[in-house]
């Protein structure tokens, strides 16, 4: 048996080193295929195109839907302002500005008119549209007469307008589903009490509308408080007086008025009369004791 394990270890001796030798080879040729494949890559040119965006989340708009919006967003300016003129001739320049109201196709939303010893004046409040309220004034102060004073306000109300949006898009979201339920409610009282859920709702949506009408209203006309004045020379105006037997008649009826008011009043004074005589009655006999006793 000993000769026969002997040759059979030097059979298979060989063989192990030959497996060796092969399967080093083989890890040998695949490190040198791998760094072909890497050599291969780095002189390949490689082009840089545009990254692509990631898809955006769910439940978030697109960019170009949001570039939409940001165009959408328009600035709510709500401009004000307060001018006074002294002119020379008060009439022409009322005739002007109704000519400037007209062009501009704005209208007085007030106007009224003061004379006095030294001044004419008239105060107007006049609504353009906002895109002309700045030529307005540049005419007006273009045209004749001292500018006294001057008062221009600018409000950005966007957020309001915004706000208020916001606001009446969820009510009207929220109404719809009241008026669902509304449907499929089942009993009186479910009723009852969705209907005042949705009562209160148009009334609070019929609130909101109105306050965005109004905003609407003054961003899209603006406001101009004018007051025009033309001075005068002062000049004494003495009182006019009436004539001597007019005065004296009139002197006469106030006297007679006096006297009776006097008369009226010593009058009203009677319980007084009564006490007095028996007050000096007591003095006297008062005195006479004093008098006795002496």
């Amino acid at each position: 048996m000993k000769p026969f394990k002997l040759t059979t270890m030097r059979s298979i001796l060989p063989l192990f080193i030959f497996i060796l030798l092969f399967g080093s080879c083989n890890h040998g040729s695949e490190e040198t295929y791998d760094q072909y494949l890497a050599n291969m890559e780095e002189s390949i040119p490689i082009t840089k195109s545009s990254p692509v965006p990631p898809p955006p989340p769910p439940g978030s708009s697109s960019i170009a839907d949001q570039v939409e919006q940001q165009k959408e967003i328009e600035k709510k300016i709500i401009k004000d302002g307060r001018i006074g003129l002294q002119v020379q001739d008060l009439n022409k320049t009322k005739l002007r500005v109704d000519s400037l109201v007209r062009k501009y196709e704005g209208y007085y939303a007030n106007e009224s008119f003061n004379n006095t010893d030294w001044e004419s004046a008239y105060t107007l409040k006049i609504r353009i549209p906002a895109v002309s309220f700045e030529a307005l004034i540049a005419t007006i102060e273009s045209g004749d007469g001292e500018v006294e004073y001057k008062e221009i306000d600018a409000r950005d109300v966007t957020d309001q307008f915004i706000d208020l949006e916001t606001r009446l898009e969820n009510k009207r979201s929220y109404l719809e589903r009241y008026k669902d339920l509304l449907n499929k409610a089942k009993s009186v009282k479910e009723i009852l009490e969705i209907e005042e859920k949705i009562r209160g709702l148009e009334e609070e949506i019929e609130s909101t509308i109105g306050r965005l009408k109004y905003l609407s209203d003054l961003v899209d006309y603006s406001t101009l408080d004018l007051r025009i004045t033309e001075r005068k020379e002062f000049r004494y105006k003495p009182d006019k007086q009436d004539s001597f037997f007019e005065r004296l008649k009139q002197s006469l009826s106030k006297g007679w008025y006096v006297f009776v008011d006097f008369l009226l009043f010593t009058i009203r004074l009677w319980p007084f009369w009564i006490i007095i005589p028996f007050l000096v009655y007591l003095w006297r006999r008062f005195k006479k004791r004093r008098k006795a006793t002496k």
